[in-house]
This record gives C-alpha cells, structure tokens and sequence, in this order.
C-alpha cells in the first residue's frame, strides 16, 4: 500500500529506541498524528530537527502525536543505527518517539524518499499532507509552516489547503 494523500496511509507498528512498539496508524482521542522520516546524518534533516520539536511541543496540548522514523541503512551509515538512534535521544530532549524501521517496509509502503519526508494523518488515518516541513530548510524563521498549516486546518476541522508539497532532503538510504 502506498500512501497517497486523500487515501489511508498504511499502518505499522515499529520500536522507539526504548523498546516500545508505537501504531503509525490512527490512534483513537489523537486528531492527527505526523509521521517524519528522518535520520542522525542528514543536514536536511538536522535543519529541520528544531522546527518539528518545536511544532510537536506547540500541538501537544491539542493532542497532535508526532513519531520520527529512522529507516536508514546503517550498514553502510553507522550514523543511523538503533545504537546511535539511544545514544542520541539520550543526549537530546525528544518530545516524540525516534522509532527504528530496520527492515525499511515501512518507508517502502509510505513511498518516503527523503530524510526528512513528512506526512499528516487525521484522526482516521487519512493522508492530509506529505511533503516537506516548509519552504526553506536553511531558514529557521519558517517554524514548520507547511506541517503547522496543515495541523491547523485539520484541527479546525477544514480541508488541507496546501495538501502535497515536494519532500526535500537526503535519499532514504536503502539496503543494496
């Protein structure tokens, strides 16, 4: 299943780095829930760091689940392995879980591309948005416009106006 926006995104369920399986799917009392495939080395990905634990303290209190997903190959990228996915969670205050898609399905049946590649579900597990989280990784004071955008609209209980936006970033970096 690929997950198109207007179409249910596929479900799964994948380990955070404590252990702790967590459903991408829809969660029942959760009006949306944004799905991000990241990883440790990408710059793109480290820009954007900031600005989603930022919109995921900011939506907390509206109930907004926010899980990042490492799918990355860490043969070939240590950077990237459960190992140093705990090391860095541990380092760092994460507001959402850093889950670990070691056999890549996941980001095979989400059609991810980049680190970082977003996606917004609504409380059904509809696709709402995919993309990026805003316009500029470079600039700071964009705040995630593009995934705030959406969880507004959504949590308003509108259409998303601006629904798909490229994904810019780092390649998912896939097994050989």
């Amino acid at each position: 299943m690929s997950a198109a926006v207007g179409q249910p995104a596929p479900s799964a369920q994948l380990p955070d780095t404590d252990g702790t399986v967590h459903s991408l799917g829809a969660q029942e009392g959760t009006p949306a829930t944004v799905v991000v495939f990241t990883c440790n080395h990408c710059p793109y990905a480290l820009a954007w760091h900031d600005r989603l634990v930022d919109a995921a303290r900011d939506y907390a209190d509206h109930g907004v689940r926010f899980l990042m997903v490492n799918s990355n190959d860490a043969d070939r990228y240590p950077r990237d392995s459960y190992a140093a996915m705990q090391a860095r969670v541990a380092e760092e205050d994460w507001p959402f879980p850093y889950l670990h898609d070691e056999s890549q399905e996941v980001a095979r049946d989400f059609e991810a591309t980049t680190t970082p590649d977003v996606f917004v579900l609504d409380d059904a597990g509809i696709l709402r948005y995919r993309g990026a989280p805003d316009g500029d990784h470079a600039d700071p004071g964009q705040r995630a416009a593009w995934v705030r955008e959406a969880l507004d609209d959504l949590l308003a209980g509108l259409e998303v106006v601006r629904a798909q936006t490229e994904p810019v970033g780092c390649s998912v970096k896939w097994r050989e």
